[in-house]
C-alpha cells in the first residue's frame, strides 16, 4: 500500500497537472484577465442562472399537424388510385370536417378501392392511422384516429426539438437548455445571448421551403380577391420581391418540399450583386427537381418559403445536378439567417413563442460571489478543523482539498461542461465530502496506533481498512449521481455533472495523492511517533 516506485510518482503528478492545466484559463476568466489566444482556452461555461441569458417558450398547434397529414393522405390517394392496375376513377376530393372523402366513379370498385387504401390506413408502425368507412356504397370516407393524430404530434415535436438544437448549434453557443415541456411546448434556454431578437427571428421561422408550379389558368381578378381555382391555392409574395403587395395561384399538388436539401449557403449573385442563397439537393431530391423543370420548360414555377413567394421565375431549362439558388431581395442578414434555418431542416410545425424572459448577468455576477462567499468560508473552515484535528495528516488532507477543487475545474472545462448555481452548491458540498476520506483513514490510523501498531503498519492497515468504506460510499454516490443525470433536468443535471466528477477527484486526491505523500514522508523522515 505504500510502496511507490518513481515511474508512478511521476505518472500521477503528471496526470494532476495536466488536469490542473486545463483549469487555468478558468482561472483568468473569474479574474477578467485575458488569455494568450496562441494557447488552447478551454474553460468552464456559465449556465443561465450564472451568465445571464434567453429564456424563451415554444408552443405548436396540433390542429396544424391534422391538417398537414390530411394533405398529404390526398396526395398519397391520389396516387394510389392512380397507380391501381386498372386505374380507380375517383371525383373530386373534400377534406371538410377534418375527414378525406371522395365518389367513385364504380361503385363496384369499392372493394378493391379498399384494398388499395388498406395501407395508407395502417401507416408505417403498429398505431393505426385512419378508420375507413364506406357512405352510401360509393362514398369512402378517411377519419383520423385519436392515436394516430397522437403519435404524429409527438414525432412532430420531437423533430421540431432537433431542428431547434441544430439551429442554434449553428449560432455557436455554447451548452444551451433544449427541453420538451408537456405535448406541444418546447423550453429554450441560452446563456450569454443577452439579444433575444437574432434568436426568435430564428426559431420563429418555420423555414418550410416549396416549389410549385403556378397555375397560369387562374384569372387574375379573382386571384386578386383570393378565389383559387379547383386544385389550386394562393399565396402572397413576401416582403421585399418584385410584386409585393400581390398574390399568385400555385398548384397545390405535385410540387417539390424542401426536406431533401443536404446544404444552403448564403451567397451573391456576381451579375447584380444581391444576396441570395445557394442549395444543393440530396441525389433523390435533385433527380425529382431535375424531373420537374425538364417536364415544364417554359413554364413558371414559384418557390414559397413559409406560406410566401419569393420568386415566381419561368423554367428557361432543365435543373440538372441538385443545385439552385433563391433570391428574394435579402440582406446579407437575413439570407444567412435563411441559410442556417434550411441548413437545420424545416420544422414540421409553426412553433409561436409564448414566453421569453432576459436573465441579465447582474442576478448572476451576485450568485457567483455569494457562491465563492460560501465555498470559501467552508473551505476555511474545514481545512482549520482538519489541521487542529490531525497535524501533518491533516495539511495534506488540506493540499489534497485544494488540488480536487482545481481539478474539478479542470475536467469541466475539457469536457466543455456548464456550470450553474446548483452546480456551485456541488462544488460546496464536494468540498465537505471531499475530507471525509481522510478523516476516514486518519481515524483508522489512530485506533491502529491504540491497538500498538507500529507507525508504519498502522498507516497501511489505515489506508487499507478505511479504503474498502470509501470506495462503498461514492459507489452508492455515483449511482444517485448518474440517475439525477439521466432523469433530471438541467439545474439537476448542473448539480449532477460537479457531483460526479467531484467523487472520481476527490477518491484520487482524498486517497491515492495522500497515500504518496505519507509514504513518502515515512521513507524519508522514519519517525518512530506521530501526532494524529
Amino acid at each position: 500500500m505504500l510502496e511507490f516506485p518513481r515511474w508512478r510518482k511521476i505518472w500521477l503528478w503528471a496526470l494532476t497537472l495536466a488536469v490542473a492545466a486545463c483549469a487555468i484559463p478558468s482561472f483568468f476568466s473569474i479574474a477578467n484577465i485575458p488569455f494568450p489566444r496562441s494557447l488552447p482556452d478551454p474553460t468552464v461555461n456559465l449556465g443561465l442562472d450564472l451568465a445571464g441569458g434567453s429564456h424563451i417558450l415554444l408552443e405548436a398547434q396540433p390542429a396544424q399537424v391534422a391538417a398537414q397529414r390530411l394533405e398529404n393522405l390526398e396526395e398519397s390517394v391520389r396516387t394510389a388510385m392512380r397507380d391501381a392496375n386498372p386505374e380507380i376513377r375517383i371525383g373530386d376530393l373534400s377534406t371538410r370536417g377534418g375527414r378525406l372523402s371522395f365518389m367513385l366513379d364504380d361503385p363496384s370498385e369499392i372493394d378493391r378501392a379498399r384494398e388499395v387504401l388498406t395501407p395508407l390506413m395502417n401507416g408505417t408502425g403498429l398505431t393505426r392511422q385512419w378508420e375507413l368507412s364506406v357512405v352510401d356504397t360509393s362514398r369512402i370516407v378517411l377519419t383520423p384516429t385519436a392515436q394516430g393524430l397522437d403519435e404524429a404530434v409527438t414525432q412532430a415535436m420531437d423533430s421540431a426539438t432537433d431542428v431547434v438544437r441544430r439551429r442554434i448549434d449553428e449560432l455557436g453557443t455554447r451548452e444551451p437548455t433544449i427541453l420538451r415541456q408537456g405535448d406541444t411546448r418546447i423550453v429554450v434556454q441560452v446563456p450569454g445571448l443577452q439579444d433575444p431578437e437574432q434568436l426568435k427571428e430564428l426559431l420563429g421561422q418555420t423555414a418550410k421551403l416549396e416549389f410549385k408550379l403556378v397555375d397560369e389558368e387562374a384569372l387574375p381578378s379573382d386571384v386578386a380577391e383570393g378565389i383559387a381555382p379547383p386544385g389550386s391555392e394562393i399565396f402572397p409574395f413576401a416582403q421585399g420581391s418584385a410584386f409585393e403587395g400581390s398574390s399568385i395561384a400555385v398548384r397545390r399538388l405535385g410540387g417539390i418540399q424542401g426536406d431533401s436539401l443536404v446544404n444552403a449557403q448564403a451567397g451573391v449573385d456576381p451579375q447584380d450583386n444581391s444576396n441570395i442563397v445557394n442549395i444543393q439537393f440530396d441525389s433523390q431530391g435533385g433527380q425529382r427537381f431535375a424531373q420537374l423543370t425538364t417536364q415544364n420548360v417554359g413554364k413558371p414555377f414559384a418557390i414559397i418559403l413559409d406560406g410566401e413567394v419569393l420568386s415566381a421565375p419561368n423554367i428557361n431549362e432543365p435543373i440538372r445536378g441538385g443545385a439552385a439558388r433563391i433570391s428574394g431581395g435579402f440582406t446579407a442578414d437575413s439570407a444567412n439567417a435563411l441559410a442556417i434555418s434550411l441548413r437545420s431542416g424545416a420544422l414540421p410545425v409553426d412553433l409561436s413563442i409564448v414566453e421569453e424572459r432576459t436573465v441579465g448577468p447582474d442576478l448572476g455576477a451576485d450568485s457567483i460571489r455569494a457562491g465563492l462567499l460560501a465555498m470559501g468560508i467552508g473551505s476555511l473552515l474545514v481545512v482549520a478543523l482538519m489541521i487542529v484535528t490531525y497535524g501533518r495528516f491533516g495539511v495534506y488532507a488540506t493540499c489534497a482539498l485544494v488540488i480536487n477543487v482545481i481539478m474539478i475545474l479542470g475536467i469541466m472545462a475539457a469536457l466543455n461542461t456548464t456550470l450553474t448555481l446548483p452546480g456551485i452548491a456541488g462544488f460546496v458540498l464536494t468540498i465537505g465530502a471531499a475530507v471525509d476520506a481522510n478523516v476516514l483513514i486518519n481515524e483508522r490510523i489512530r485506533e491502529e496506533r491504540k491497538r500498538g501498531r507500529r507507525v508504519v503498519t498502522a498507516v497501511e492497515n489505515g489506508y487499507r481498512e478505511a479504503s474498502r468504506a470509501i470506495y462503498d460510499a461514492n459507489i452508492t454516490n455515483f449511482i444517485a449521481g448518474v440517475l439525477l443525470f439521466l432523469f433530471g433536468s438541467g439545474p439537476i443535471r448542473g448539480f449532477a455533472v460537479v457531483l460526479i466528477i467531484g467523487l472520481f477527484t476527490s477518491v484520487f486526491t482524498g486517497v491515492t495523492m495522500t497515500r504518496m505523500w505519507v509514504a513518502g514522508w515515512l521513507k524519508a523522515k522514519r519517525p518512530r511517533e506521530i501526532n494524529i
